[in-house]
């Protein structure tokens, strides 16, 4: 029988630290070693990050783009154990900080692990593939929590990278995240995005289309953080005989060419 791949949880007292344990307990296959939180926090079974990460041979980070950062440097000098990254908001800097460290160290990081979301982004990509920016405007619409911190987010992020790449084009040189007042015309190409935050919604997302004689809108919306949980389960086990690089979920469920 293969040995159960060994989890660690950064985060723990969080709310994906809390569905990710859950999530944990009905897995065979995984098994949690540790779980610890900020320095000084306490609770049932926490633990420091040393003796977690010691034991496991991958942790998984829901927490800032920042805390993930400096534990994947950590990391990568260590030797490991991989890490699957589900913090957003990572600025380039940080997300060239990663890229180093994945040198030495398996990383995932996605702006959402739920294979629906996935597999939205690949029709999205296949949509702006067919559908010329001269004749069909992208706007992308993202609603979460009030607790939300970054913004557009990770999964919105996504999205746009998705439709961009498949124009050709950049995304940040074509992102409108904001309009007010006298914003004159839409120029063509661009992907705008809007974003709602408020109450307890878990994660809603729309890609819209816009021609002027038709709408073509392409969504999903999450009811439950489980089944991000299950999602960042599933990168670990694939990540844990992986080689040294940065992955996405992309990889981890087979849909890259």
């Amino acid at each position: 029988m293969t040995q159960p791949v060994r989890i660690a949880l950064a985060g723990a007292l969080g709310r994906m630290g809390l569905a990710l344990e859950a999530a944990l307990l009905e897995r065979e296959d995984l098994i949690m070693t540790g779980k610890f939180d900020r320095p000084g926090s306490t609770g049932p079974g926490l633990t420091t990050a040393e003796a977690a990460l010691s034991k496991a041979d991958v942790v998984i980070d829901f927490t800032t783009a920042e805390a993930s950062t400096v534990l994947a440097e950590t990391l990568a000098v260590k030797g490991g154990p991989a890490m699957v990254i589900g913090a957003t908001g990572f600025t380039d800097a940080q997300a060239a900080r990663l890229a180093l460290a994945a040198k030495a160290l398996p990383i995932v990081r996605t702006g959402n692990y739920s294979l629906g979301v996935n597999m939205l982004a690949g029709l999205v990509a296949l949509a702006a593939r067919a559908l010329s920016p001269e004749a069909y405007d992208i706007e992308i619409f993202e609603a979460h929590h009030k607790r939300k911190v970054d913004a557009p987010s990770g999964t919105a992020r996504l999205l746009g990278e998705a439709a961009a790449q498949a124009r050709g084009q950049v995304l940040s040189e074509i992102a409108v995240r904001g309009r007010d007042g006298l914003t004159g015309p839409r120029r063509a190409g661009d992907i705008g995005f809007s974003v709602l935050r408020g109450g307890g919604i878990v994660g809603d997302h729309a890609v819209i289309f816009a021609a002027e004689d038709e709408t073509i809108t392409l969504s999903h919306s999450a009811r439950d953080r489980s089944l991000f949980a299950r999602g960042a389960l599933e990168a670990a086990r694939w990540l844990a005989s992986r080689s040294p690089g940065e992955y996405d979920m992309q990889d981890v469920l087979g849909l890259k060419p």
